[in-house]
């Protein structure tokens, strides 16, 4: 039995732990979760049933962050000590520096590229005993003992063996099965590494709407409070629900990172539009070597229209999705099968991949 603390950041961290979470407890390990004070991110713990130890609120700025991280790894401390932990997992900053003063291993999951979050790189990576990231980022890394492997962390919820898309949830959110829809999401941009980033502006977010709106309804979701001239279609299912709906949404729209490639994985057209398109290795490799995703800056919004609308045309689109989505799933791991032995069998199994990186392949 392994003693295990996992902290979630994002609410998109539930979603890539929480099958995790499960699959260990089943086999007998104690897992402890930590969660920052986000009621996102602590609705969708009790959504899945999962217990969690609630640390501070986060922060917004760039002092305050920091000012912040110095509480977090305080608090994580007297639990690592409290309930005796091995093994510390997550996208933590927290983690990987505890690991260094308890007597707790630390291993990163992380799959932006160096450049993208260089202050997480920084301050994050050298105190890891492992970081762990998805293969396309292979010589992108500065950690030069990072453990590869085929997938993306949104095929750790996403995958088949995991998820199944209830027709059910159509009914919930007013529509009918066939019936073409849009689901859109607008960020906040308020991490670290987000500084300078921008998304779509309120002008380009209506223009979108207008557009997409005369072809089916359109669903929004987003991080922070929405224009009032969009709330009339705010998404109002339970957000557990939105993943079945992306999977048989017509297409996505958006300035999300995490939610383009969640689209790209269940074989829903997913187009996004901020400047950090170029970047993100992951989302490169959907868009150029698997057709699944497009994306553009927010400057080229002329060029995205133009896609967008060939998207609407074509004929068989969703079909012709996920005949592109089998192609990237035969290349893939089940992520979470992997993960489960990789942490299982730690630290032997960071040495299995080193000198037999194929054997990763056990878990599709």
């Amino acid at each position: 039995m392994k003693r295990i603390i996992i902290d979630i950041g994002h609410p998109a961290h539930v979603h890539l732990y929480r099958n995790l979470i499960k699959s260990l407890q089943d086999k007998g390990n104690q897992v402890i979760v930590t969660v920052k004070n986000l009621d996102s991110a602590k609705q969708l713990l009790r959504i899945y049933n999962i217990p969690f130890h609630e640390l501070s609120k986060k922060s917004d700025s760039l002092s305050g962050k920091l000012l912040k991280q110095i509480q977090f790894d305080f608090q994580v401390l007297g639990l690592i000590r409290k309930f005796k932990i091995d093994i510390g997992l997550g996208t933590s900053i927290t983690n990987a520096h505890v690991s260094r003063i308890s007597r707790m291993d630390s291993i990163i999951f992380d799959d932006d590229d160096d450049d993208v979050q260089p202050l997480f790189v920084k301050y994050a990576h050298p105190f890891a005993h492992c970081v762990v990231s998805p293969d396309v980022l292979k010589g992108r890394r500065k950690k030069c003992d990072t453990v590869y492997y085929a997938g993306y962390h949104e095929l750790a919820y996403l995958h088949p063996n995991w998820f199944t898309p209830d027709l059910s949830v159509l009914k919930d959110a007013g529509v009918h099965e066939n019936e073409p829809f849009f689901i859109m999401r607008f960020n906040a941009f308020k991490a670290h590494h987000d500084v300078g980033v921008r998304g779509l502006d309120p002008d380009q977010k209506m223009r979108l709407v207008d557009i997409l709106s005369g072809k089916g309804k359109v669903f929004i979701t987003t991080e922070r409070d929405i224009e009032p001239g969009l709330k009339p279609y705010q998404l109002k299912v339970s957000p557990e629900k939105a993943h079945t709906l992306l999977y048989y949404a017509t297409m996505f729209v958006g300035d999300s990172q995490t939610m383009t490639s969640e689209a790209a994985v269940l074989g829903t057209p997913a187009i996004r539009c901020n400047s950090l398109v170029g970047r993100i290795s992951y989302l490169e490799e959907e868009e150029h070597k698997y057709g699944l995703t497009y994306g553009f800056k927010p400057e080229n919004f002329s060029s995205l229209l133009e896609k967008l609308n060939e998207l609407i045309s074509m004929p068989h689109l969703k079909e012709e999705w996920q005949r592109r989505r089998q192609k990237m799933l035969a290349d893939k791991i089940d992520v979470t099968a992997f993960m489960v032995w990789f942490i299982e069998n730690y630290p032997e199994s960071a040495r299995t991949m080193k000198e037999n990186p194929d054997y990763q392949y056990n878990f599709k």
